[in-house]
């Protein structure tokens, strides 16, 4: 990142599937004290989730319920802007100016595609093969620097840093745009499952005791925590003792997360405890911390139009910033101005 361009963090959620504890613990929590470091953007990126079939009301819906979400987990909307990713046209419009500047080889070696593809390619949508293009056009629309994310989203960041550079070098405009620096954030960063502590929490996952969603009530935390999988040893006195045993690991990061402390302080207090007597301090510490969030995500979502006009006022505020940058994007590729 370049001493020019100030510093300014950009990310995003897709409104798919129900949102879990591994979205707050990962994202959101880590956002918080964000915002008042630097200038923020917090985006829910509604035309991500077109790439695969979703039911419109359904996709709606899931929009309001990320930024009630967001609101509720503690992102201020007087200080960052939180808005749809439609609800900004330069998204789009620089999605293609990028897609013409990016290579068929880099989108190729995207891991995630492949992934998610299988032995179906030919069958999936070009919006989920460019996914990676609209993803740098998010970041780059608003000369974002700083892009927290999951290890699975690192390799995007990289692709937008590579069409950054190409694009400066392409159109002899140096230092235009800024090369995004991927945060990869602390060790609760990556919440895994509580029915396999070696596959990440996901919305996804077709079994909802598989996660804890932001909006279960008290009494469905108790049950899910009780039913995590665990191992029949004692929980260890060091890390060490945590190694080839992912679920405790698992259970033990997401409570060193939500306590604001380390594994290390975790295991000084329960190390050598059974899992039950562990798991009930973890399931009341969720219900404590959980339980505010999911109550003003309710309160949120009980009055749309009113969480539609914050939607509407942080699209203003990003759009503010957004279209300069194009415009003069326009003006660098030689496309007629507006």
């Amino acid at each position: 990142m370049s001493a020019t361009h100030k510093p300014l963090v950009f990310s995003g959620m897709q409104p798919t599937g129900n949102i879990h504890l591994g979205n707050y613990l990962g994202a959101i929590k880590n956002w918080i004290p964000m915002q008042r470091q630097m200038p923020c953007i917090f985006c829910v990126v509604d035309m991500h989730s077109l790439t695969i079939w979703v039911e419109p009301n359904e996709l709606r819906e899931n929009t309001r319920k990320i930024a009630a979400a967001y609101i509720a987990g503690g992102i201020d909307p007087k200080l960052s802007a939180i808005f749809p990713q439609s609800g900004v046209p330069a998204h789009a419009e620089l999605a293609w100016i990028l897609s013409c500047v990016a290579r068929i080889g880099w989108l190729n070696r995207m891991t995630q595609f492949k992934e998610k593809a299988g032995k179906n390619r030919e069958a999936m949508s070009v919006g989920l093969y460019a996914y990676p293009v609209l993803m740098a056009a998010d970041i780059l629309a608003y000369k974002g620097t700083h892009v927290p994310v999951g290890d699975d989203q690192k390799q995007h960041v990289e692709l937008a840093r590579d069409i950054a550079q190409k694009f400066n070098n392409d159109f002899g405009v140096p230092d235009f745009f800024p090369l995004p620096e991927p945060m990869i954030m602390g060790p609760a960063a990556r919440v895994m499952s509580l029915r396999d502590g070696q596959a990440k929490m996901s919305k996804s996952d077709p079994s909802d005791n598989s996660r804890i969603n932001l909006t279960d009530d008290n009494d469905m935390i108790v049950q899910k925590i009780k039913k995590a999988r665990t191992d029949p040893e004692p929980l260890p006195t060091s890390l060490e003792g945590l190694d080839g045993r992912p679920e405790a690991s698992n259970l033990l990061g997401i409570f060193a997360a939500l306590s604001d402390i380390t594994k290390e302080q975790a295991l000084m207090r329960f190390g050598n405890q059974q899992f039950l007597a562990f798991k009930n301090e973890l399931a009341e510490l969720m219900v404590e911390k959980i339980g505010p969030i999911r109550d003003e995500m309710a309160r949120l979502m009980s009055d749309a139009a009113e969480l539609d006009r914050l939607l509407r006022d942080g699209a203003r505020q990003a759009e503010a910033i957004a279209e300069p940058i194009v415009a003069e994007v326009r003006r660098i590729v030689g496309l007629v101005a507006r």
